[in-house]
């Protein structure tokens, strides 16, 4: 029987992404990203933001982008895989991490960038003089996103 281990995460870069090479020449970028969600909190008065950090790992051309687009801070898509991993660190003691498997990102705006500014920073305006609509890489208006 077939199994489906997929991951989706929209979160927060915690640090700029680590890019190095593997010695067949592969570029590898490794990177934390950050979902929180709100809980009532344990008196039942209010609510707590919980948060939950995820190890990133991306190969080739991926990787290479995620290196030169993303840094701490940034809001980002992306799809993956669950893989566990297994080593015993210098001291031989045993280490084990769970990590996703990018296999598509998606740099999501979120306030200044390198590109210029955001629409509510004072960039593209609408005709009513309102911040133009922001919208995601793939063209779909990140108001309308169901998420």
């Amino acid at each position: 029987m077939l199994g489906v281990n997929r991951a989706v995460i929209v979160g927060t870069l915690g640090r700029d992404p680590e890019v190095r090479s593997t010695t067949s020449g592969t570029a590898v970028a490794t990177f934390t990203v950050a979902t929180n969600r709100r809980v009532k909190s344990d008196d039942g008065n209010g609510h707590v933001e919980e948060t939950e950090w995820h190890r990133i790992v991306a190969f080739g051309s991926l990787a290479e982008n995620c290196g030169r687009y993303l840094q701490k801070g940034r809001s980002v898509y992306l799809e993956g895989r669950l893989r566990s991993r297994e080593w015993k660190d210098k001291d031989g003691n045993p280490r084990h991490t769970t990590e996703i498997v990018a296999q598509d990102v998606t740099f999501l705006p979120s306030g200044p960038r390198a590109d210029g500014p955001t629409a509510e920073e004072g960039g593209r305006r609408d005709r009513g003089g309102r911040p133009a609509e922001r919208r995601g890489a793939q063209g779909a208006a990140l108001d309308d996103l169901p998420f």
